[in-house]
């Protein structure tokens, strides 16, 4: 059974820090790409960043870039997204997700974390 799993959501003020990480079980995570995108209720799904197989390549929406950080550890079969100098425009559902194909788009991506809320406070 595949499983992701995410942790470190919560609230935080503007400007400050945070970090979600997602472990993985169930699946051969070194062979995965890892994505993280996220989701305000009643809009649609938009990527943050992904991080290939190797963790050597890294691809960063615009609005996180220079911000947000993607890494993985595939000794411990987890991806982080490390995010700084948050804005309330931040604030969203967090969602890690693994496929076999690099790409923004959610239709790239087979398998899904339950999501993190992370809640940035003007």
């Amino acid at each position: 059974q595949v499983q992701l799993i995410e942790s470190g959501g919560g609230l935080v003020q503007a400007g400050g820090s945070l970090i979600v990480s997602c472990t993985v079980s169930g699946l051969p995570f070194s062979r995965y790409v890892m994505a993280w995108f996220r989701q305000v209720p009643g809009t649609e799904r938009e990527f943050v960043g992904l991080v290939d197989w190797s963790g050597g390549d890294t691809a960063l929406a615009n609005y996180v870039r220079g911000r947000f950080t993607i890494s993985r550890d595939n000794a411990k079969n987890t991806v982080s997204l490390q995010m700084n100098s948050l804005k309330p425009e931040d604030t969203a559902i967090y969602t890690c997700a693994a496929g076999k194909i690099e790409g923004r788009s959610p239709s790239h991506y087979d398998y899904w974390g339950q999501g993190t809320q992370v809640t940035v406070s003007s």
